[in-house]
């Protein structure tokens, strides 16, 4: 058994760390730089690896699932731990928005793993095997002539230590930016929104938190203007702290919330700002 780690995120590596000793197998790490599913194809043939694994994130996700058609092997997506059980190797992922929690086992523990970093704290080591990516052949596909990103000034929303999250009452794009976004660059954290904040188009897509868009799990969550649908709170209901913000009392989110404040988000959050 040999399991080959997509990139250097120190949670995967602690999965594979793990994986390893509930297996008794060993685990290497290549460089997501450039990766392609025949790439990570070819690079395991060439090193005899059974499995793969790779954070949850959306390269993940793709690159992943795409590398499980190309083998033939079965997906599981979003683990959240590893163990052996009688024997065998036993993973915890989620279903149905992480209301109920399987533990699942392949026919033969051979398998494409998604890692969920919030569950997965730093390896026990920092050695990880590290090996060059060994590159396949590509099938014909349309060229990409270029890419334009914006800059990222934030750290990444599913590994960020605090996420300010903000809802449909921010009103608009410029509000939600100047609120939300101040706040959150004062704490030193991501921002995050709402499905109705994007669908309204205050908030672009990628900063979706909940059940069809992003799960998160930082140290500070704080809620401005966000009622605590379901869908939401699958996505950030791990978090370590939560504080809301509403002026509904009766909001859902208090029910989840560590620190509830009931006030207007415009004018709690410019207070709070001039005050960080």
């Amino acid at each position: 058994m040999k399991l080959l780690v997509l990139g250097e995120v120190p949670q995967a590596v602690t999965f594979a760390q793990q994986w390893a000793a509930a297996t008794g197998g060993d685990y290497v790490t290549v460089s997501g730089d450039g990766a392609t599913p025949w790439d990570l194809v070819a690079t395991m043939q060439a090193l005899g690896c059974t499995s793969l694994a790779g954070a949850a994130t959306s390269f993940g996700r793709d690159i992943l699932a795409y590398t499980a058609g190309l083998l033939d092997l079965p997906m599981l997506s979003d683990v959240l731990a590893v163990e052996s059980h009688d024997g065998r190797l036993t993973l915890t992922r989620p279903l149905y928005a992480g209301n109920v929690l399987a533990r699942v086992r392949t026919r033969d523990d051979r398998a494409v793993y998604s890692v969920r970093t919030a569950a997965f704290g730093p390896p026990a080591s920092d050695s990880a095997p590290t090996v060059a990516l060994v590159k396949g052949d590509a099938p014909t596909l349309p060229t990409v002539l270029s890419l334009d990103a914006p800059a990222q000034t934030r750290p990444e929303l599913t590994q960020a230590r605090v996420v300010v999250s903000g809802g449909r009452p921010t009103r608009d794009a410029a509000t939600f930016e100047a609120l939300i976004g101040g706040l959150a660059d004062k704490l030193g954290g991501a921002a995050g929104a709402t499905r109705a904040a994007v669908d309204a188009e205050i908030a672009p897509n990628e900063l979706q938190v909940g059940q069809t868009g992003k799960v998160v799990a930082p140290e500070l969550y704080i809620a401005a203007g966000i009622s605590g649908s379901i869908q939401h709170l699958a996505g950030m209901k791990d978090s370590k702290v939560i504080v809301a913000i509403n002026t509904d009392p009766d909001a859902p989110i208090f029910e989840v919330a560590d620190y509830g404040l009931v006030a207007d988000l415009h004018q709690a959050i410019p207070e709070l700002i001039a005050k960080l």
